[in-house]
């Protein structure tokens, strides 16, 4: 019976880790499906300080592009597989930073506000996209989440000025 080489078993896990546990290889939509298991992790990094969220991300996101790099070259496109969807895991709780409020509508406003952007690829989403192997595929992704951070802020400003109480508590 052969046996599975450390370089084979290195590829496979990052695929399924990249993959995000498989869900991108099975489901429509897996940027959309596969990037809600970002919804758990932004719950989890709330817990710490600030400080230490910033250092969780970025670390996250340097180990995303190891991952994506493998996991892309496994799956034979070196660009951006649909099935890679760890992108859109660790991107997502940069769409929340500085995000106190974590109500429902918060969590599906900042998920959908990130979406669009990653969708949609404004200048430059899509530029970064063209970074090489592992980094475009998770920097335009990065850079959604940005665009949806501060899309997110501003909607819980304007929610609290105009004392709407759709995203926030009403004062």
């Amino acid at each position: 019976m052969p046996t599975m080489s450390e370089h084979d078993l290195a590829h496979r896990g990052a695929v399924w880790l990249a993959t995000g546990l498989g869900v991108g290889l099975v489901t429509a939509a897996p940027g959309t499906i596969g990037g809600l298991w970002g919804l758990p992790l932004i719950w989890a990094l709330g817990h710490w300080e600030p400080a230490v969220q910033q250092t969780a991300i970025v670390a996250l996101v340097f180990a995303a592009v190891a991952i994506c790099t493998l996991a892309a070259r496994s799956l034979g496109d070196e660009k951006d597989p649909q099935a890679i969807v760890l992108d859109e895991i660790v991107a997502l709780p940069i769409a929340f930073w500085g995000i106190d409020e974590r109500s429902l509508a918060v969590w599906a406003a900042g998920f959908l506000l990130f979406r669009l952007f990653d969708i949609t690829k404004p200048f430059p989403v899509h530029q970064a996209e063209r970074l090489p192997a592992g980094w475009g595929i998770v920097a335009d992704d990065c850079v959604a989440a940005v665009y949806a951070c501060l899309a997110l802020h501003g909607l819980l400003w304007l929610d609290r000025a105009l004392n709407l109480a759709w995203l926030s508590a009403a004062a």
